[in-house]
């Protein structure tokens, strides 16, 4: 069995003004089901990893939300971060507080936010990846591309080996112009980066110590006194001298070098819901291309001659529309959002906006 490790932070501030600094959104229901991204992706695990075996690491205003949505998960597996320092803080604390328990345990990172179509493929996508884990690689799932898309990495891969569906990562590649994109698409050696990685945790924490010497030393003390009466102190010390530097920077470009990272690809309908106009494209419409979230929510929404809206009601407000096509339309309590589909991605500039000018109570 694997040791999941699912880091649980951002605000998505894309998806304003639904989600927030405070309920950000690995904690709504997302999914097209009642079920929140966190909750779904510890679903989608179970195959893989028990709660005895699953581990989250959030921030200290999320930790009582986590634990409500996760009965299942023991409450000392629920890692808290007293600031947010990256993803390589996030992932080597767990990656330490496991090695502890088990020190050759093979664990898996999966992010709390992302939707998976076809779970089934995706479990034998991640079991592949195991079986190289357990050779004494660093594993990552690439994504295989669909199109040639500019807002996410990539991994230039090489050829697979002795007939395993393994390929060397020779390469991690940043957010491409559109040209170098297709340029990937078209090459056949390019996959998504998704950051899903599995690795025994000795292996990883070893490159860490490689790569990242401070960083080592700082989540090993602070796992040292995990569970004890000095945790707090000890966390509360050591935490902020880490480095705020993402697990793909500190470890796996510098480990990819070495020729120590593999990948399996995957193709099981990824989604990272980045904003409101791709979970309009993930969620299922009406017959005039209409997606509203939460269709429980009471008095409701009522459109007239509308297409391809997506509608988010969760005021208690009625939301109606006569006439028009391809926008955002979201009501919450204190915010209501409008915009054109196609400007979703601008919906960041807005809570940066609203940082500027002070007014932290909207984000």
């Amino acid at each position: 069995m694997l040791y999941a490790v699912i880091p649980a932070g951002g605000s998505g501030t894309r998806l304003w003004p639904l989600s927030r600094a405070g309920h950000p959104k690995f904690l709504h229901p997302l999914t097209g089901s009642n079920a929140s991204l966190l909750q779904a992706t510890v679903a989608r695990l179970a195959p893989l990893a028990t709660p005895e075996r699953t581990l989250v690491v959030t921030g200290a205003a999320h930790v009582a939300a986590v634990a409500r949505q996760l009965t299942g998960v023991p409450e000392e597996n629920i890692l808290v971060e007293p600031s947010p320092r990256d993803s390589c803080a996030a992932i080597a604390l767990a990656a330490a507080v496991i090695a502890l328990r088990d020190p050759e345990a093979v664990m898996g990172s999966f992010a709390a936010d992302h939707l998976i179509g076809d779970p089934e493929t995706w479990v034998r996508t991640v079991r592949e990846a195991i079986r190289g884990a357990e050779q004494g690689m660093l594993m990552t799932v690439g994504i295989t591309p669909t199109r040639p898309e500019t807002g996410y990495g990539y991994l230039e891969t090489g050829d697979p080996t002795d007939g395993s569906p393994w390929r060397p990562v020779a390469e991690f590649k940043e957010k491409p112009g559109a040209e170098v994109a297709e340029a990937y698409v078209r090459s056949g050696r390019h996959l998504w980066n998704a950051s899903m990685f599995v690795w025994r945790v000795d292996v990883f924490l070893a490159e860490l110590l490689r790569q990242q010497p401070a960083l080592h030393a700082g989540v090993t003390a602070i796992a040292a006194a995990w569970g004890t009466p000095e945790q707090d102190d000890v966390l509360g010390t050591v935490w902020p001298t880490l480095p705020k530097i993402s697990v793909d920077y500190a470890v796996m470009e510098g480990a990819a070098t070495a020729g120590r990272v593999a990948t399996v690809p995957g193709d099981f309908g990824w989604n990272d819901v980045g904003d409101f106009h791709t979970l309009g494209e993930v969620l299922p419409a009406d017959a005039a291309g209409n997606v509203v979230l939460g269709t429980d929510a009471k008095p409701g929404v009522l459109l007239r001659d509308c297409a391809d809206l997506v509608v988010v009601p969760q005021s208690g407000r009625l939301v109606a529309a006569i006439g028009v096509r391809d926008l955002i339309v979201v009501d919450t309590p204190d915010a209501v959002l409008v915009c054109p589909r196609d400007r979703a991605q601008d919906v960041k500039a807005l809570v940066d906006e609203l940082k500027e000018r002070g007014e932290e109570g909207y984000v």
